[in-house]
């Protein structure tokens, strides 16, 4: 199973799948959190400076930080070190991984991608948190993606937890993209869509992300804990009756849609203006993608038109693209960043977004020579998988065979990963304590 390697210095004619690999390793090791951190998070003298704005330490007496996603655990470590010499610090951690921890700082570790007794727990030690929260509060919040699943209470006791949890697997594999997935979590949340933000009363709420969704649009990551909500009850009603794996719905569900309550559309100010900003997005994966492939000599395309595309459109356009752009006859690169998505009906195998596409790429790359792709998740999982993603080239399709096994029956299976693991094309970099969405590479030299 190939690793990412530790350089780029590669002939890209002879060897197009090494470079890949090494070019996947060189962007998500530049896209690291603690630097992101340092460049949009910081104290000089009594003020603090998030992103392009500021505020003025002195107006508070303590600061809250409630910490949440993949990234939670680094993020939190920045902020710690820059305010707690400064002001008194309490917080919450929900995140992966260990964690040595602060005083007065609680950790907990978080459970995705579905909720579970963990993230029951990681709500409700938020908004005990969050609820002793005044006017000379001042709370960094910290969001990363896996957020949505690692902190949760359900918005009514009509839905059990056993319930919510349910709803949200199918949610998942109702192949719904990420915006339309958390406008439906938002709605059945105690603390998402602007919910966790309204335990904190007047404090002044800051807000740092680290952005798993599409650009512009911050409210959805996490599905919304610190933000106001721009989706509506419409939305939500609409997003479910119109997504068939979704129906009929649980007698607790049920119940609760028919009574749904409109989320905050506007959220109590504090001493200062809040403040909200991104450190990382998918378009830091590409930027630092970019300037490796020109620096290796490819003509870079960054398209990112088959966002939130269901795998086997996305793959399609993406492999017409690159055949399109080939005709020029130079080394070109094409660069893709943002999710596909996967409806999964029956049992589900051992897989991922990542790895269906690239399987489904295999098919139509089978027997062509210069072309080589990968696509990997930012945060180092694929789905249900150990892999990130996988690497795939015109002889994929035929080595399956060669092994006795079927790409289609994997496809149809959504098991891509024991063919990929088979192949030795499976990609495990581990967990990355990063999530940035997907990276989509196709080189054709």
């Amino acid at each position: 199973m190939p690793t990412p390697s530790n350089s780029v210095e590669v002939n890209i004619s002879a060897e197009p799948r090494r470079f890949a690999l090494s070019l996947l390793r060189q962007v998500l090791a530049s896209v690291n959190v603690p630097d992101a951190m340092r460049s949009v998070f910081r104290v000089e003298g009594s003020y603090l400076l998030v992103g392009d704005r500021q505020m003025e330490l002195r107006h508070f007496k303590q600061i809250f930080i409630a910490a949440i996603g993949k990234a939670a655990v680094p993020m939190a470590d920045h902020v710690l070190a820059s305010l707690r010499l400064i002001l008194p610090v309490r917080g919450v951690v929900v995140g992966v991984g260990s964690w040595q921890g602060a005083t007065g700082v609680q950790y907990l570790k978080g459970s995705h991608p579905v909720p579970d007794a963990q993230s029951f727990d990681a709500a409700r030690a938020l908004l005990d948190l969050l609820s002793t929260s005044n006017s000379e509060t001042l709370v960094v919040f910290l969001i990363s993606g896996g957020a949505s699943a690692m902190a949760e209470a359900p918005l009514s006791p009509i839905i059990s937890s056993e319930e919510l949890s349910a709803f949200y697997l199918r949610l998942l594999h109702s192949g719904l993209s990420i915006e339309k997935l958390n406008t439906v979590r938002k709605h059945f949340s105690a603390i998402k869509g602007g919910r966790l933000a309204t335990a904190c009363g007047y404090a002044t709420r800051c807000t740092v992300l680290l952005s798993d969704v599409p650009p512009g649009k911050l409210d959805v990551v996490g599905s919304g804990l610190s933000l106001p909500d721009v989706s509506t009850v419409a939305e939500c009603r609409r997003i479910i009756t119109e997504t068939p794996s979704l129906l009929p719905l649980s007698p607790g569900v049920q119940a609760f849609f028919d009574m749904m309550p409109e989320t905050p559309k506007v959220l109590p100010e504090g001493i200062e203006p809040s403040i909200c900003c991104a450190a990382l997005t998918s378009d830091s994966l590409i930027q630092a993608a970019a300037q490796i492939v020109r620096d290796a000599g490819y003509r870079v395309v960054i398209d990112n038109t088959c966002d939130d595309w269901d795998y086997r459109d996305a793959a399609n356009y993406l492999y017409q693209r690159a055949v399109a752009e080939a005709e020029v006859g130079t080394p070109v690169c094409i660069l893709s960043a943002g999710e596909v998505t996967v409806a999964v009906t029956g049992e589900a195998g051992i897989g991922g977004r990542n790895q269906q596409w690239s399987l489904e790429l295999a098919r139509y790359l089978d027997g062509k020579e210069g072309f080589v792709a990968l696509s990997a998740g930012s945060d180092g999982v694929d789905g249900n998988s150990p892999a990130a993603g996988a690497v795939v080239d015109g002889s994929t399709w035929s080595r399956v065979a060669e092994l006795g096994l079927s790409g289609l029956e994997a496809l149809e299976a959504f098991n891509a990963y024991p063919l990929f693991e088979s192949l030795g094309d499976a990609i495990v970099c581990g967990p990355t304590g990063n999530n940035l969405r997907d990276l989509r590479v196709i080189l054709v030299n």
